[in-house]
């Protein structure tokens, strides 16, 4: 593998890397620690855009990790991010929660459901036959569509749950129209967390618990990846994929002399 450059920032994935199913990852509180003592600059990445950073921030502080709200970057910012570049002060309808909601209003969206520019899909627990035949119709009537992130399903402690990719299938099998998924594995998502932060991928680390999102994500940003096996990936499962993660290791603690 070529040399890189030392590594001077990194972002990494929450669920599966931090915390698994409601807990701290043995380790991360360290891992954290020692990454706002060194300065260097760093982003604790998610796909669920059910929650903002303030909540997120809130959440891991009960958990003895201490994350700025600052240092937190979702799927529904980059979403908004997203958008505002591509037509400040437009309209969305949005299936999805506060992140996302909250996310839009502060780029100045209006959100509405009188012929929107964008239909935009996220995570939510409260999916209803009644606002996914509204998105349907607004799609089908010329709105955009745009969703989060593609992961066809979400942790919980009972078990999966259906997610984002899986309602977006529900909705492009209605409308025959493909949404535009901003969350990671798309690069972009990486990118403008790299911009936040004023990184490089050169001498930036991301740190996941999937390959065909985290890793691949960070691959494809051009950043060095660490697959840990606190999450959904096995170790068996790390061959099936024709792209590999720049390093495997059992958890993040392993990570932490790193830093």
């Amino acid at each position: 593998m070529a040399e890189r450059k030392p590594i001077e920032s990194w972002l990494t994935d929450m669920d599966g890397v931090l915390i698994h199913e409601g807990t701290p990852v043995p380790g991360a509180d360290k891992f954290i620690k020692r990454l706002r003592e060194s300065g260097k600059p760093f982003l604790v990445l998610t796909n669920n855009s059910i929650y903002t950073p303030r909540d997120l921030h809130a959440r891991l502080a009960r958990m003895g990790l201490d994350v700025p709200v600052g240092n937190i970057w979702t799927s529904a910012l980059a979403t908004a991010k997203f958008l505002d570049d591509q037509r400040p002060g437009g309209t969305a309808h949005v299936i999805g929660e506060a992140g996302l909601t909250t996310a839009l209003h502060d780029i100045g969206y209006v959100l509405t459901d009188h012929e929107p520019d964008y239909v935009v899909l996220g995570e939510t627990r409260t999916y209803s036959f009644e606002a996914l035949t509204k998105a349907i119709r607004l799609i089908n009537n010329g709105a955009r569509f745009i969703a989060t992130n593609p992961d066809e399903t979400g942790p919980s402690a009972e078990g999966a749950l259906p997610a984002t990719g899986s309602v977006a299938a529900l909705i492009t099998k209605a409308t025959g129209k493909e949404p535009y998924f901003v969350g990671k594995p798309n690069p972009l998502m990486m990118r403008a967390g790299l911009n936040v932060i004023g990184a490089h991928s050169e001498s930036t680390a991301m740190i996941g618990d999937r390959m065909d999102t985290d890793v691949l994500a960070g691959l494809e940003a051009g950043m060095e990846t660490f697959l840990v096996l606190t999450g959904l990936t096995g170790p068996d499962d790390v061959d099936r994929y024709p792209f590999r993660p720049s390093r495997v290791v059992n958890s993040i603690a392993d990570l932490i002399d790193l830093v």
